[in-house]
């Protein structure tokens, strides 16, 4: 019974992880779309998030061809 109880609060917690994650993509690309091109360190600064959320965020952004890097600072891609 135990076990069964600790699987679906795993659950819970993976999935609240899965909605914040999305909600800070989702503010990353909002900032990038009304600035110009910004390092990692500026993102985080202007929306008052770690450095390594917004890292994980970024690289997620990056697999799935939303954003480009150049020369370390991060825009919208260019469709």
């Amino acid at each position: 019974m135990r076990k069964l109880k600790y699987h679906f609060s795993r659950t819970k917690l993976f999935l609240a992880e899965r909605i914040v994650m999305a909600k800070l993509d989702e503010e990353v690309i909002s900032l990038l779309k009304s600035s110009p091109p910004l390092t990692l360190v500026e993102i985080a600064e202007k929306l008052g998030k770690p450095e390594k959320a917004i890292f994980r965020a970024l690289r997620r952004l990056f697999e799935k061809e939303t954003i480009e890097c150049v020369n370390r600072k991060y825009g919208l891609t260019k469709k």
